[in-house]
């Protein structure tokens, strides 16, 4: 039986499989402030791994970077109801600019600093980077203004866990204006795509992209569409999401322009975003009982080769060994890019720190000994194949030569085999035959999936109880398939001519 690295397992306890897979692979800790993390360097170097393949596929499309406030004035989400409303409850508040001893050994609020008017920490910026376009475009020779910030948010969570919900959190979020419905629509589902194609092709994590129902948009936005994971407990996580907005934040926000015959009409706008959620769905997607399992081309190291130091007189010929191998692969590309290569060096002890990066998820782990420099070989175990069939670790012994030659197909080769056991847990896992959701996810039925139905589009009090309905079963729809077959049959939930079908599942 093999002895796994973590002490917890998805199967027996998946919430705290997910807490340690963090703490052990060094992602993430807790920083004093409820819902607030520290990201370590492992975990923001995924993030910026993420961060630079988006950032060049955010330009490729023709948008700039920009930087907006963090604070942004009361009086801004004021003029959007339902934006305001959608967001009331989760936003920080600021009201003074000054602090003053209380006497007694504290500090309070200066009362004589209060502000004129409250600032939001920053929740999302449509509304302040909508005051901006306002002045940014005048004619349709403006037209389309496409920016994107990377940025950090506050939305005030109740109930919050590392990278899924936090208080503060890390994204990017782009924002367009269009002349007309058909070009920005064009942009909403532009992005989506952007996202579907990232998830799949850079985090190996197969998404269902589609179409949010109404009770599930954007406050504010016309339509909404999303990107759905599927996690090893069977729960859906809303990876990313693209909304078409209509004219409404352009309305509020004054934001028109002069057309080619002088009049003057309102923009078409859109926003759309990915955040840090990714790389909690990318712990829940390809974790396993040892850990985190990194897709190479979101590794911050994709080889790292561990000398097994002994303190002795063959240590300097091990590191030599090392850091010629080092340099070789270096020298190599895999996926278009140098390969992210280390050379741990450092004073633990070879197996604690294979361990170390098995946990974190190092996608191929060398060890290098004194007989391995002897020979000419390495000792290489590929992270999302650690075992043989007898529950031995699964260690291949190559020449240096060999390795080398085939150290990108290598790394090429697992970030395909994450992708292809994840699809296939997918597909495996959304039922198209239940007739009864509460049988299907009786009580706390662990990894029941996800159930896709007949749905009609209902809307008003149908759809509040329809949604009143599910929520009793702790479910949510997450979106209409883009690429689902046509309805054929009557909406599961009214018996009336279906038009579409729409996934159902737990979710995070």
């Amino acid at each position: 039986m093999v002895k796994h690295a973590l002490s917890v397992t998805r199967q027996a306890d998946f919430a705290a499989w997910y807490q340690q897979v963090i703490a052990e692979a060094d992602l993430a800790e807790e920083s004093g402030v409820r819902g607030c993390m520290i990201i370590k360097p492992w975990g923001y170097g995924i993030w910026e791994r993420i961060q630079l393949v988006m950032d060049a596929r955010i330009k490729d499309a023709g948008v700039q970077n920009a930087y907006f406030p963090l604070f942004i004035p009361l009086s801004f989400f004021e003029k959007e109801a339902d934006h305001v409303d959608g967001f009331a409850k989760e936003m920080a508040v600021v009201t003074h600019h000054r602090l003053i001893a209380d006497g007694k050994g504290k500090l309070i609020p200066d009362p004589e600093a209060k502000l004129e008017e409250p600032l939001i920490v920053r929740p999302t910026s449509e509304t302040v980077i909508g005051s901006a376009m306002s002045r940014w475009i005048q004619s349709w020779r403006d037209l389309p203004l496409k920016v994107n910030q990377w940025a950090n948010v506050v939305r005030w969570e109740m109930r919050t866990r590392m990278f899924l919900r936090t208080s503060e959190f890390l994204w990017q979020e782009g924002h367009t204006a269009h002349a007309t419905r058909e070009d920005a629509m064009e942009e909403t589902l532009r992005a989506l795509e952007m996202y579907r194609a990232f998830a799949e092709d850079v985090l190996a994590m197969p998404v269902i992209a589609g179409e949010k129902p109404e009770n599930e948009r954007f406050p504010g936005a016309v339509a909404t569409y999303s990107i759905e994971a599927m996690m090893q407990d069977g729960k859906a996580l809303q990876a990313g999401t693209s909304h078409y907005l209509g004219t409404g934040f352009a309305e509020a926000a004054n934001i028109r322009f002069q057309d080619k015959d002088g009049g003057h009409s309102l923009c078409h706008t859109t926003s759309w975003g990915v955040s840090t959620r990714m790389i909690g769905g990318v712990i829940m997607t390809h974790g396993d009982d040892d850990g985190l399992r990194c897709p190479p081309r979101i590794a911050p190291h994709q080889i790292v080769i561990v000398p097994m130091l002994r303190d002795n007189e063959e240590d300097a010929a091990i590191l030599d060994y090392c850091r010629a191998l080092e340099s070789e692969l270096k020298a190599l590309n895999v996926f278009r890019e140098p390969l992210r290569v280390l050379l741990d060096a450092s004073a633990n002890k070879a197996q604690a720190k294979r361990w170390g990066w098995v946990k974190k998820g190092a996608p191929v782990i060398l060890e290098i000994g004194p007989r391995d420099v002897a020979a000419g070989k390495v000792a290489a175990i590929r992270r999302d194949r650690l075992y043989k069939e007898d529950g031995k670790l699964n260690t291949a012994f190559l020449t240096k030569e060999e390795f080398v030659t085939g150290a990108a197909a290598m790394l090429e080769a697992i970030q395909q085999s994450l992708y292809a056991e994840a699809k296939e847990r997918l597909h495996a896992n959304i039922r198209r035959d239940v007739t009864d959701l509460a049988a299907h996810f009786a009580g706390e039925e662990k990894f029941a999936g996800w159930v896709e139905v007949q749905w009609a589009r209902p809307t008003g009090d149908v759809l509040d109880g329809i949604v009143e309905q599910l929520k009793a079963l702790k479910l949510t729809m997450r979106n209409t398939p883009l690429d689902a077959a046509p309805a054929d049959d009557a909406c599961f939930f009214t018996g009336e001519p279906a038009v579409e079908r729409v996934l159902i599942g737990r979710t995070y």
